[in-house]
């Protein structure tokens, strides 16, 4: 709550909060809607990770319900979009897993549709191939590329094939920078160009593609209004064909 004050203070026209505990999210409502309606601003939600990845009988009995809940009350805040971390990397999840894991996603998918939210799968350590089966199946479901994210484990940023095979999906963007890596402790969320993402040559794919929806810069608060110049810098340098 501490980080959503100061930031509505900085005159983006949204807040992406994260939503994690229900308890704690209703106390908070009565102030994010003064903020909201004060501040003339709307919300992004974004929903907790899973409690255990790696176990569907848990996500089923647990995170399930959770994100149900979370859903509700994002209604009250008419956030109308979230992000969801539902990892789904086939380089290490089984295929067995993944079905699991997909019945559930079409049910928090298809929730999310009676509220009124679109909810947007974010790429953690997935290429684009790790994300067909749940496309394939869930036509309702929608993406949040992590351009950070896409820097890791990877030799070229996968948000290149991201945008070449599933831009119709995309819906959502996040913005931070690092300089590669392949563990945790690489995900930096840096000031963007203080890393080694070519953000230029990725919104250069993005434009050209037509992207035309939210990005939220994925960095700490101080560092946001350089990050938005930064990046609004270079859209503006980009001559879409």
């Amino acid at each position: 709550m501490e980080e959503t004050l100061e930031v509505s203070k900085l005159g983006f026209p949204f807040i992406e909060i994260s939503l994690d505990d229900p308890e704690t999210v209703s106390l908070w409502i009565p102030q994010l809607l003064e903020i909201k309606n004060t501040c003339g601003i709307f919300f992004l939600a974004h929903f907790p990770n899973e409690d255990n990845p790696f176990d569907v009988e848990i996500l089923r009995t647990k995170f399930l319900p959770r994100i149900k809940t979370l859903m509700n009350l994002s209604r009250q805040l008419d956030i109308q979009k979230a992000t969801l971390h539902f990892w789904m990397d086939k380089r290490w999840a089984s295929a067995d897993l993944i079905r699991g894991k997909l019945q559930i996603l079409s049910r928090i998918v298809e929730y999310g549709s009676d509220c009124g939210i679109t909810i947007c799968i974010e790429n953690l350590s997935e290429r684009a191939d790790s994300f067909a089966p749940a496309f394939d199946a869930i036509p309702d479901l929608r993406m949040t590329l992590d351009i950070g994210h896409a820097q890791l484990l990877a030799s070229r940023n996968t948000s290149f094939r991201f945008i070449e095979e599933y831009f119709s999906r995309i819906a959502h963007i996040h913005a931070h920078d690092n300089n590669g890596g392949v563990t945790v402790k690489d995900d930096l969320h840096l000031p963007l160009g203080q890393g080694s993402v070519n953000y230029r040559a990725i919104m250069k794919s993005l434009l050209e593609k037509g992207y035309e929806s939210t990005i939220s810069l994925e960095v700490r608060t101080q560092d946001m209004l350089k990050s938005k110049q930064t990046l609004k810098d270079c859209i503006n340098s980009i001559k879409v064909k």
